[in-house]
């Protein structure tokens, strides 16, 4: 299958840009490949330390220095929902491993935080900066040098990215990806953000509020709806770092255990010495990067991704920006209505199709390059198949010509929308993104007066007070990485929602991050650069006229040149930055990159 023009030739500037970073990687990576298994270049001290703990058949074999051993990093934890099912994974893997005559141990474990949980509070300012811990832990983990290849347990918002990051770094491992599937269909989307609309209003109490999220997010499992932890999952198939299907099989079935155990023996097919060696450095290319944006862009996925896609990618030494993602979403068409860009789950989309069904619709629209390497081989071609059991063996079948349902999924021919829904917006204020597929035609364009804030807090208090019911644009500063952590602000959603369906021409416009849950309020995030390292956020007055036109890609302030640059910055006011762990992220607020460049302190590598 031919790759589109457009497509080709954005990927050969991509590649053209990154020529010496990307080389750099892969000299790096191939001086650590001196042969199998690794753990051969071990002192016997060293080694011993290794298998000390192992039981007496593993010791053995590890010991012997000839069968693989495999490690596994893992997110486990059983607070969250999507992590909990990991905690039985180790030893499913052990056992899966022995039977191909190989040994697995659990490397390390990564820390692991919900979005959901620290959603308006504290936590949350630690958020964006865990990925960058998580890439660093994945690193300690791998530190001991005693593994052929790598089996990454993660699934949510910080934790993929942060694991991809820092298995790049031992990209001369190869490394599958292990998922473990969302929990079952709760209570629908829609009425959870209705609930949600009237609790901000006040026209509910606590009470109902949390029956509602209780019966939303109710097993173990990932979260149901769309967001940054199911994009995760959509890009690691993308990538050709799961294998096919195995995104949205739900935990604790046949099916989900059968795609594990085959995870390891694919592991085990990739390894040094073996016909199949494929590290991971050279598996991902500028090709696997691209198709993951496409993916992206055809799916509705998170924003959040504008950053983690910029930070992964660049692990791998190549340099990606939001033009690239702009260029792509006029190129893409939407193809998937799962909320909150539609009314259904992940589980409604992957019964109608899943990803089998994007991938081969995109692959037959020429956007997609099909030539990329993934744990399977070379090509796409086996992800455009669903797997199932078969007299209890794994199979892929090939999926319906026809979408299972089509208001969840349509063809590349008549799609949702002829494009992705992500855009760039520039103008005197910076470069931000929107995202838009949930947005409707009629809310796109918003001229209003803003109104200034510097926090959360201050924001919902004018609502409370009834002083926001009227036309505006929430400028909402002093929430990027370098300030406090760059936070998700969904606490400002039910509110935004509430004054549109009043009628209001509202919008937000911030340097902190709203995430794959951006719903049907325009809003204009990562604003860079940031108000605390000079950007014009800190010069923005109260009753300024604004301009957000997401159809056409415009953030301005419509105020005179002169006049904006004669104004004095407004100051930080500090705060956010003690309290709950804060403090011990200092550093990582200090040194870190702009949004556009990843929003990570890894600005080094």
């Amino acid at each position: 299958m031919s790759t589109k023009a457009s497509v080709a030739a954005l990927t050969r500037r991509i590649e053209a840009r990154s020529e010496q970073t990307r080389a750099g990687y892969l000299a790096s990576i191939e001086a650590a490949i001196p042969g199998s298994p690794y753990r051969g270049q071990l002192g016997c001290t060293n080694l011993a330390h290794g298998f000390a703990a192992s039981p007496a058949e593993d010791k053995l074999s590890i010991m012997a220095v000839r069968a693989p051993n495999l490690g596994i990093v893992t997110a486990y934890n059983d607070m969250l929902s999507a992590h909990q099912p990991y905690g039985a994974y180790p030893d499913l893997i052990k056992a899966a491993a022995r039977q191909h005559g190989a040994t697995a141990q659990v490397a390390g474990g990564v820390p692991a935080m919900c979005d959901g949980i620290t959603q308006g509070q504290p936590g949350m300012d630690l958020s964006l900066f865990s990925r960058d811990v998580i890439a660093m832990s994945t690193a300690v983990a791998l530190s001991h040098n005693m593994f052929d290849a790598g089996l990454c347990l993660g699934i949510c918002d910080k934790i993929v990215p942060g694991l991809l990051m820092g298995a790049l770094r031992f990209g001369h491992l190869p490394f599958v990806f292990v998922p473990a599937g969302p929990m079952p269909t709760g209570i629908s989307n829609d009425q959870k953000a209705k609930v949600r609309q009237r609790f901000a209003a006040g026209e509910v109490g606590q009470d109902a509020l949390l029956e509602s999220e209780a019966r939303s997010y109710h097993a173990p499992g990932t979260c149901t709806f769309y967001g940054t932890a199911n994009s995760n999952q959509m890009l690691m198939e993308m990538m050709g770092l799961h294998l096919p299907g195995a995104s949205f099989v739900p935990p604790g079935t046949a099916l989900r255990e059968a795609l594990t155990q085959e995870a390891v023996r694919r592991g085990l097919d990739l390894i040094a010495g073996r016909p199949g060696f494929m590290p991971l450095g050279r598996m991902l290319d500028a090709r696997s990067f691209v198709n993951a944006i496409v993916g992206l862009l055809a799916t509705g996925g998170s924003t959040n991704h504008t950053l983690h896609l910029v930070a992964m990618a660049r692990m791998a030494g190549f340099i990606i920006d939001w033009s690239d993602f702009e260029a792509l979403s006029h190129e893409v068409p939407l193809l998937a209505r799962v909320y909150p860009n539609g009314a259904a789950d992940v589980n409604q989309f992957h019964a109608a199709g899943g990803m089998a069904w994007v991938i081969r619709e995109l692959l037959g629209a020429g956007l997609l390059h099909d030539d990329v390497h993934t744990i399977i081989g070379q090509g796409l071609d086996a992800y455009t198949r669903a797997p199932e059991l078969q007299d209890g063996g794994l199979i892929w079948r090939e999926i319906s010509t026809v979408s299972g349902d089509t208001s969840v999924l349509s063809s590349a021919a008549q799609p949702f929308s002829p494009d992705g829904g992500l855009r760039l917006l520039t103008g005197n204020l910076g470069r931000a993104v929107i995202k838009v597929s949930a947005v409707k035609p009629e809310h796109r364009l918003v001229r209003a007066p803003a109104v200034v804030f510097d926090s959360q807090d201050a924001f919902l208090a004018e609502v409370k007070a009834g002083r926001l019911e009227r036309d505006f644009i929430a400028v909402l500063r002093f929430q990027g990485p370098q300030a406090i952590g760059m936070p998700e602000l969904h606490k400002l959603t039910p509110a935004l929602a509430n004054l549109q369906d009043k009628g209001f021409k509202v919008a937000l416009v911030t340097d902190g991050r709203m995430s794959g849950a951006s719903g049907k309020v325009p809003a204009a995030i990562h604003v860079t650069p940031e108000a605390l390292s000079g950007g014009p956020l800190a010069r923005v007055q109260e009753g300024d006229i604004l301009l957000l036109d997401a159809d056409r890609g415009v953030l301005q302030l419509e105020v005179e040149k002169a006049v904006f640059a004669a104004r004095v910055p407004a100051l930080f006011a500090g705060g956010h930055q003690q309290g709950l762990g804060r403090e011990l992220f200092g550093m990582m607020r200090r040194n870190a990159s702009g949004a556009e460049l990843g929003a990570t302190v890894f600005t080094d590598v």
